[in-house]
């Protein structure tokens, strides 16, 4: 998307995006940014309307922000979509959140490939239902060619199940003796979880105001930077994403080390 905008520090700027990144270290963009859309229901209590106005809202900015994530030169985006524990929703809400998948993954594939934009998901199929499977499906297969930013979906999502599919996985192997308990490692581990061949995430976002994780990721970012915000995500813009690369460059990345003053 928008190739060969950014030779210059100036405002992007086309018929659909126009921000500034002129303040920006391109050559310090992190390459994987996870995001936790949250505060959609409240965004739209704010606005007099009900909690799925919201998630429609909220599903039109993460498409807004794909495109400027691409342009600045972010490599993969990881969005948190649905968890585990979102089940927990009235039903009405849920039953809302999956048509809107449904929809978004048959509407916007169009202009996936039209922007070389690669389409994963994150998370267990366990209980989606099967016109949401069938549209994952559709996605990773349409999109599987695609050169461009990789979209992560984590729909059905949860950091504790996904360590524990991945032990289990290792642990079956282990036994029917096509993996030596002696050869598990880190790059083994993380061979099993649903982000293989992904580098971390380096920045992690959190709009809505909330300061917590939520079972997002927990492996992968463990040296990942946080930053947030008490915008709602449906009001989150390209401006915020740069705000929060800014940030992530003006901090020292150590890794549990020591950086050396010059």
């Amino acid at each position: 998307m928008f190739k060969g905008l950014f030779q210059t520090k100036s405002p992007v700027k086309n018929e659909k995006l126009e921000f500034d990144i002129s303040d920006l270290d391109m050559n310090n963009i992190p390459k994987h940014i996870a995001i936790i859309m949250d505060g959609n229901g409240r965004w739209a209590k704010a606005q007099g309307k009900v909690r799925t106005f919201g998630h429609q809202k909220g599903a039109e900015t993460l498409k807004t922000i794909v495109r400027a994530a691409d342009a600045i030169g972010v490599k993969a985006i990881s969005a948190y979509a649905f968890s585990t524990e979102n089940w927990k929703r009235p039903i009405t809400e849920v039953n809302f959140i999956m048509d809107l998948l449904s929809r978004y993954l048959t509407s916007e594939i169009q202009e996936f490939n039209e922007n070389n934009v690669q389409v994963r998901f994150l998370g267990s199929r366990e209980g989606l239902p099967p016109v949401v499977i069938e549209k994952m499906d559709n996605a990773i297969r349409e999109t599987k060619n695609n050169t461009g930013i990789i979209l992560n979906l984590a729909i059905n999502y949860g950091g504790q199940a996904e360590i524990l599919q991945a032990v289990q996985s290792i642990a079956q192997e282990a036994k029917d003796g096509s993996l030596d308990v002696s050869a598990i490692d880190k790059q083994v581990f993380e061979d099993h979880l649903y982000t293989a061949g992904l580098p971390a995430p380096d920045l992690l976002i959190r709009p809505g105001g909330d300061l917590r994780i939520s079972n997002f990721l927990l492996w992968q970012i463990a040296y990942a930077e946080i930053w947030t915000t008490k915008t709602y995500w449906p009001d989150f813009t390209p401006d915020h994403l740069v705000e929060a690369i800014l940030a992530y460059q003006g901090r020292e990345r150590r890794f549990g080390g020591l950086v050396e003053k010059k």
